[in-house]
């Protein structure tokens, strides 16, 4: 009866150690206290050397949009989320591109510089914050799995709002990348005209173990807790989608952005997905850009690609600034 005891004593311990490691996985890899928007006189650039030589370029577009006039918009997420949106008219009647960013950042951070590339191809913008960011609610980042319902959603208010025939063009950074190519596996009105993914990943498992194993831990052993932290504290299973799948099922024409030096999302991850990708398609690799600097890299480049895709699927409409 004594081993029985032992047996038993060491058994909770170890579900009890299991479930710790479980909840410390879900904190780091899940959780997020969002911090709320920026104050007028914070300028957050992104953490990391490779920002610095764009810090005051990134800083001077986030002072000229907090100058622009814009609107506050809201919908309400499918678990009861208040999602916060803002938007820019460059033209009325101009085709609207659909901004999301990246992971735990906001939309005024991660895609300023996107705003303005975005009136030099003379549309208006709705700029997301996605859920756990900027004004909108939340404290779990899913890696696209439940944000990409929040961008289906986004899709339909833009339709009920800005009107029934508006072009629309999804748009994302990293994360947000990885939120509009799952959007891609999904049955898309025709008003979206094709997605923008810029330095992507293939799915949030292979992204997980990458950064696992660039932390020298072992990401074999420790995966399995990450994605069960999901299941257990997030209600989410992160292998229940996934871009590279939802690629595979798109109609929706994709031009993928990459910068060949990004040690954070390897060029590799887009090059694959551009191979997978069903419908019509492009890949832009930008030289010497690490992570999300591809249009701060090279904005003539970046530009220029995106006009060429640009003219072959949005309908030239009147539209007056």
């Amino acid at each position: 009866m004594e081993i029985l005891y032992i047996l038993l004593a060491v058994l909770l311990g170890l579900f009890l150690m299991a479930l710790i490691v479980t909840y410390i996985c879900f904190r780091l890899t899940f959780y997020y206290k969002n911090p709320g928007p920026m104050k007028a006189d914070q300028y957050d650039i992104p953490e990391g050397r490779i920002y610095e030589p764009y810090r005051q370029l990134m800083t001077g577009w986030m002072k000229q949009l907090r100058a622009e006039t814009c609107t506050t918009h809201t919908i309400m997420s499918h678990d009861g989320l208040r999602l916060y949106a803002k938007y820019y008219e460059y033209k009325k009647g101009a085709p609207i591109e659909i901004m999301f960013h990246g992971y735990k950042g906001n939309a005024e951070r991660d895609l300023c510089g996107g705003v303005f590339r975005c009136f030099a191809l003379e549309r208006n913008v709705l700029l997301v914050d996605q859920r756990a960011g900027g004004q909108s609610e939340g404290k779990i980042v899913s890696f696209g799995i439940n944000e990409v319902k929040d961008c289906l959603r986004w899709i339909d208010y833009a339709k009920d709002t800005f009107g029934k025939e508006v072009q629309l063009i999804l748009t994302g950074v990293s994360m947000g990348a990885a939120t509009v190519m799952m959007a891609a596996g999904a049955v898309l009105p025709k008003n979206v005209k094709y997605i923008l993914a810029d330095c992507g990943y293939t799915s949030p498992k292979e992204i997980i173990k990458k950064v696992i194993k660039q932390m020298k831990l072992p990401a074999g052993l420790l995966y399995p807790f990450v994605r069960l932290s999901g299941k257990i504290f997030g209600g989410f299973d992160i292998e229940s989608n996934s871009p590279i799948e939802a690629v595979k099922r798109s109609t929706t024409p994709i031009i993928f952005f990459h910068g060949d030096t990004d040690d954070f999302v390897p060029c590799s991850m887009s090059e694959e997905l551009y191979e997978e990708c069903a419908s019509e398609k492009e890949l832009v690799i930008i030289k010497g850009a690490g992570h999300g600097l591809a249009y701060p890299v090279d904005q003539d480049g970046y530009l220029n690609s995106l006009r060429e895709f640009n003219d072959r699927y949005i309908e030239a409409k009147e539209s007056k600034r």
